[in-house]
């Protein structure tokens, strides 16, 4: 510092640098709030990034691409396929197949001569398992009115289920039951269930009232009333 400066100049540098330093501090503050804000930042963009439906409330269908590896139930250290003690369910040919297709060589492979009049020597069967095509079979129950010469006449009385113009057969009913209550489909997706594999047009609406139908019978066999079939029937 200058030994000339008079007292008052000394004051006036005093009370600059004091200020000088005020400032730095008050610019040293800020951008130390600044670092801290952005650091909460990151953790909190980082615990975002990080989440999944596994350990947030997010749904599944947030987790995109990135969800994460499905945890396999196996016991560490099994063998795959079937275990010990398992019974398997391996595809073996019947005895007796619904229909055979023979394929007949047309001509001999070393010779070219028509194999047609050649002896047969061996054969290899290979079966195919498959679903039959699926239709509808439409049965017409007709109640025949008679009269009698006493002047009375007389329907006959149709089988039990069959009270209406048109209705649905017991295996029908059977398949959407399972389809709606067993495999937990909701009533759409068993009303396109019914159309799609076994070509039978049903409706929502349908599904539920059949349900609710078939509820009322058993609770009827039974003795007891089902208010879970039949509040299962009015559900999805």
């Amino acid at each position: 510092m200058p030994e000339d400066l008079s007292r008052e100049e000394l004051i006036a540098l005093v009370k600059a640098m004091a200020a000088t330093n005020t400032a730095s501090l008050t610019t040293v503050e800020a951008l130390t709030a600044t670092i801290n804000e952005l650091r909460a930042e990151i953790v909190a963009m980082r615990a975002q990034l990080g989440s999944n439906s596994k350990n947030s409330s997010k749904p599944p269908s947030s987790d995109g691409l990135a969800k994460p590896a499905p945890r396999s139930l196996r016991r560490k250290g099994g063998k795959p396929g079937g275990q010990d003690g398992h019974r398997g369910q391996t595809l073996r040919q019947v005895m007796t197949p619904d229909r055979i297709v023979r394929h007949e060589p047309v001509c001999c492979a070393g010779c070219g001569r028509p194999a047609a009049r050649a002896a047969p020597v061996g054969v290899e069967r290979r079966q195919v398992f498959d679903l039959p095509p699926t239709t509808v079979s439409v049965t017409e129950h007709q109640l025949i009115t008679r009269a009698c010469r006493c002047g009375a006449r007389t329907t006959g009385v149709a089988p039990a289920g069959v009270h209406a113009p048109v209705s649905y057969g017991p295996r029908v009913t059977a398949a959407l039951i399972y389809l709606y209550q067993g495999q937990f489909l909701s009533k759409a997706r068993t009303a396109r269930a019914m159309s799609d594999l076994l070509a039978v047009p049903v409706s929502a609406g349908t599904v539920a009232a059949v349900t609710a139908r078939a509820a009322a019978a058993l609770s009827v066999r039974v003795g007891s009333p089902t208010p879970s079939a039949a509040s299962s029937a009015l559900g999805h």
